[in-house]
């Protein structure tokens, strides 16, 4: 009879565990825009990067007074996606 009182405990008080878990999963959550927002910002500095190697011959876009600085902008919008990912759940 010990027995059975023993395992009823236990599992009682395995449920309630795994019900703090899951509201705790729920409440840590990234809001419905993160992941959108970080693969955008490493998209946008690839894209920045690539349209400035393409058109540094001719026409030195994205921005030409940057120069060769465009391709920090393209890395510092990447970098700052991957510091993005250290957050995402």
């Amino acid at each position: 009879m010990s027995d059975s009182k023993e395992m009823s405990k236990k599992s009682r008080s395995a449920s309630k565990n795994v019900d703090k878990r899951h509201e705790l999963k729920e409440d840590e959550l990234n809001p419905v825009w993160f992941k959108p927002v970080m693969f955008g910002f490493m998209i946008v500095g690839l894209l920045w990067i690539v349209l400035y190697y393409v058109t540094s011959s001719t026409l030195a876009l994205p921005i030409p007074p940057l120069g060769q600085n465009n391709i920090f902008v393209g890395f510092g919008l990447i970098l700052v996606g991957f510091l993005m990912t250290t957050r995402w759940k």
